[in-house]
């Protein structure tokens, strides 16, 4: 499980990249690099990283769900995501 501070870490990334995605297009289009080095470097969508929801864990996300590999595999050996069972061939 990731540390608190790692996922506030992260959550505060999300909030810095909406709050300047308007103002980075405009300066992006009007091809001001100059004022686009001044913003923030947390305000940049590549900094930001894939986090399980529940976890935090930073590797093995599966984007469709939303969460680790390890916590997609507890959930649905439990039946809590629908339509997603164990194979058996």
């Amino acid at each position: 499980m990731a540390k608190e501070s790692m996922k506030a870490r992260e959550r505060k990334r999300e909030k810095l990249v909406e709050k300047y995605a308007q103002k980075r297009a405009e300066l992006k289009e009007a091809g001001d690099y100059e004022a686009l080095q001044k913003l923030p470097k947390n305000a940049s969508p590549v900094r930001l990283h894939n986090r399980c929801k529940l976890t935090g864990r930073p590797r093995g996300y599966m984007r469709q769900f939303g969460v680790s590999r390890v916590t997609f595999r507890e959930m649905a050996n439990q039946g809590l995501i629908p339509g997603v069972k164990k194979a058996s061939w």
